[in-house]
């Protein structure tokens, strides 16, 4: 019983489902990655990502990429990139803090999902930053918990298309539309001073909010 908490022992106690929880991690939870499970996670192009800061406070991200963007390096190995986001990496910084993480893989038009528990680490090993183009560092998890999940209230969806911003071979991706908005301009990094004129001129935060509808962004 060392999975549950006590706090969820005395939930599960509540709703008379003690030896049912029992049964389920004898039957699901592992401390590994199954070989059934590794053609599922390495065919999926995003997944859901938690982490927690040192506060205490949870976050958490879809993270999105080609096919195979989460690979199983073995048994107890996740690898997956650190592409260009935001500017606020507030999963790798709470990565860097705690490192406990959690994931989510699911497949909505199955449906079906994978669930993992993890201690992450960043790495910039350059062969393994090599392998995904276009990202600035890889997340490398070794496994804690992994167990499938009961997929009926999984609503189904059909995958219309890639993103455009997927990195390319070359690691090459579009300009981000928000790093357009006016008042952005003097806070972006060095890299990306002065680009918006070159990639369809600076707009207001309206103007974005326009593109986001539109789906053009």
């Amino acid at each position: 019983m060392a999975f549950y908490t006590d706090s969820q022992r005395q939930i599960q106690e509540q709703h008379d489902s003690q030896n049912l929880a029992v049964a389920m991690e004898l039957g699901i939870v592992k401390d590994e990655i199954e070989d059934r499970h590794v053609p599922f996670i390495e065919s999926r192009d995003f997944f859901f990502l938690s982490t927690v800061n040192g506060r205490g406070e949870p976050t958490v991200s879809h993270k999105g990429g080609d096919v195979g963007t989460v690979r199983v390096l073995d048994s107890k190995t996740l690898a997956f990139p650190m592409y260009d986001g935001n500017g606020m990496f507030l999963s790798m910084g709470n990565i860097a803090e705690t490192a406990k993480i959690g994931l989510l893989f699911i497949d909505f038009e199955t449906p079906n999902r994978v669930r993992v528990q993890a201690t992450a680490s960043l790495t910039h090993d350059a062969e393994l930053l090599a392998s995904y183009p276009g990202a600035i560092g890889v997340v490398l998890a070794k496994v804690d918990q992994t167990f499938i999940n009961c997929a009926r209230y999984i609503h189904k969806h059909d995958r219309r298309e890639t993103s455009r911003y997927v990195p390319d071979e070359a690691g090459e991706q579009p300009y981000a539309s928000w790093k357009r908005i006016d008042d952005l301009q003097d806070f972006l990094p060095e890299k990306d001073q002065g680009r918006a004129a070159d990639e369809g001129g600076v707009i207001t935060e309206r103007e974005y909010g326009t593109l986001l509808q539109s789906g053009e962004s």
